[in-house]
């Protein structure tokens, strides 16, 4: 999880600037929820997503409405409570993921599935930007069949409008054992913001998040895929997808 590291004062200029956009986002797309006494806590679900390193994948989901925990881990393996050492090896067969805990009243399966394909590259076996190996393969762990079969629907839909260069390669297989990830993985976007690795990978999708949730919003019930030809949308798109032109095969 490598990048080149930008100059001091860039840096910290580019989060102050994404610090207030975030902010003014969060406010516009995360109304406050309050629950009137008496009334009984909502009924809560997961969902498990794999997406490349999981610090860029926990930091995406991690202030969406609706969305009342993200935990950083691995799934999919056959090693038990495997490290993160474990892991990078590429040999357990685990997957860096995330398992989301959510409110589907308030934030339904199909918008975190639709937040999961933008913000990642769904195209590339087993590889994220600088990241190669199993371990960073893209992957939908499903919980029921009402997922699968959720997951498969968006899958077909994207693909159906071309959305990106070629086919969506993501694997969508029942949830296994998912193990927490250690300690210092947890909000680690949170906790290392001005981290090299994190300002080239993490803060575009952060920003691409809040553009699509947004899009959704505002989407007629007749629209089934993202407005590609939003102008600030699709740039964001294409920051993430520009890894590609530096990767050695």
């Amino acid at each position: 999880m490598t990048t080149t590291m930008t100059t001091t004062g860039m840096v910290r200029s580019r989060m102050r600037w994404l610090a207030a956009g975030c902010a003014v986002a969060a406010m516009a797309l995360t109304g406050g929820f309050v629950m009137a006494e008496g009334d009984a806590a909502p009924k809560l679900a997961k969902a498990t997503f794999a997406g490349g390193c999981f610090w860029c994948t926990e930091a995406v989901y991690a202030q969406i409405n609706g969305v009342k925990g993200v935990t950083s881990g691995y799934i999919g393996g056959r090693v038990p409570n495997p490290t993160y050492k474990d892991v990078c090896t590429g040999l357990t067969g685990h997957a860096e993921a995330v398992e989301i805990e959510y409110d589907p009243a308030v934030v339904p399966y199909a918008k975190l599935l639709e937040v999961f394909f933008a913000t990642h590259d769904p195209t590339t076996l087993n590889r994220q930007g600088p990241d190669q190996g199993t371990q960073y393969r893209s992957g939908v762990f499903y919980h029921d069949e009402e997922q699968k079969q959720t997951a498969e629907d968006v899958i077909q839909r994207l693909n159906a409008a071309r959305v990106f260069p070629g086919p969506i390669v993501t694997e969508v297989t029942p949830a296994s054992i998912f193990y927490p990830a250690e300690d210092y993985h947890q909000d680690y976007f949170a906790n290392n913001p001005y981290q090299p690795y994190c300002q080239a990978m993490v803060v575009p999708k952060v920003a691409l998040r809040a553009l699509l949730l947004n899009q959704l919003k505002k989407r007629s019930p007749g629209e089934n895929v993202w407005n590609v030809s939003d102008r600030k949308f699709r740039h964001q798109l294409n920051v993430i997808h520009m890894h590609k032109k530096n990767w050695k095969n």
